[in-house]
């Protein structure tokens, strides 16, 4: 974000603010000299553990808000009156969106079309960021995605994303709003759960190192994924509401890697022969998944001139130092 200097003394509300995303976002955006609000359901109940975790959280002011509840998007919005809002918020987990998939998809479409409405209807001069993803598209076997690549979904979370996507892009077109959608590829960091698959690896990994366990159940290593870093991800949503005008772009690395890349890279950085300590179990397997997602981000370096810093190795590592570091803190 350094090309495109952002001015000082702008207010920016993030709905979703306690998610790896949020809290990075919030970051970038605190060092960029904004005034920071974020909400969640219930603020008063809330941990905002990844805001403690990055030393953030004097520095946000906080907010109660149900993004399925209009009335209460609205009045924080309206309260707030922000530069730029964006939505970060919903269920995040693939996964679990087999699980919940009607509280998925009406958290994604509905809450979106709030924030929406909210603007139109209090006619304030903001700019809307919404968070879609590569779930979107499905399979991508004909080729790395693009803008322009037909959406396919295969999960109830990529169902939810795609609705909201045309949500925006419906706004933008007939009520000229500045709303646009981020179609991020895979991201992960220190902030994700345990539940993710990259955690569970790294985790499984070192575990095994120090002979906790000595084995590691996966439901396939078949899967290919395009996996960045979150903090390089938020840089370019921040960017995307510095354009002239709004755009929807692909945010991605540009590399696709099997998961059993993955496992093997993470396994040879703590000096353990992986075949010896996968296994595999097809009932993890996911309903419907993507086998093959890749994407081409051109348009985010030609529109925004970014482009992903950390890639495939600097990534796995990252992520091994970063829970070693987090095992010697918690003694």
């Amino acid at each position: 974000m350094s090309s495109k200097k952002i001015a000082t003394a702008k207010i920016a509300l993030i709905f979703g603010i306690s998610g790896q995303d949020g809290a990075y976002l919030a970051q970038l955006l605190l060092n960029h000299g904004y005034l920071v609000h974020g909400t969640s359901r219930d603020k008063e109940i809330t941990s905002f553990a990844n805001l403690h975790h990055l030393n953030l959280f004097p520095s946000i002011t906080l907010h109660s808000a149900v993004l399925t509840d209009f009335r209460s998007v609205i009045e924080v919005i309206q309260h707030v009156q922000p530069d730029e809002i964006y939505n970060l918020a919903g269920q995040s987990s693939v996964a679990l969106s087999f699980d919940q998939p009607v509280d998925t998809i009406n958290g994604g479409i509905v809450g979106t079309l709030n924030i929406l409405e909210a603007i139109r209807f209090l006619k304030i001069e903001t700019r809307f960021y919404n968070a879609a993803s590569s779930e979107c598209y499905g399979n991508t076997e004909a080729g790395p995605a693009t803008e322009a690549t037909p959406f396919q979904p295969r999960s109830p979370y990529g169902v939810g994303k795609a609705a909201a996507f045309w949500a925006v892009a419906n706004y933008r077109a007939a009520y000229g709003l500045y709303a646009c959608s981020g179609i991020l590829f895979n991201h992960e960091s220190p902030l994700r759960p345990a539940r993710y698959v990259t955690q569970k690896i790294v985790r499984g990994a070192l575990d095994i190192a120090d002979n906790k366990y000595q084995k590691l159940t996966l439901g396939t290593l078949s899967i290919a994924r395009d996996w960045g870093w979150a903090p390089d991800y938020v840089d370019a949503m921040a960017r995307m509401l510095q354009s002239s005008s709004p755009e929807d772009l692909i945010i991605a690395t540009g590399e696709t890697h099997t998961l059993e890349e993955f496992v093997k890279k993470v396994f040879s950085k703590v000096n353990l022969q992986w075949e010896n300590h996968i296994e595999i179990n097809k009932t993890l397997q996911r309903p419907s998944d993507i086998y093959y997602s890749a994407a081409n981000p051109g348009r985010a370096r030609e529109v925004l001139d970014w482009s992903a810093e950390t890639k495939f190795d600097s990534l796995v590592s990252r992520l091994i130092e970063a829970e070693l570091e987090r095992r010697r803190f918690a003694g």
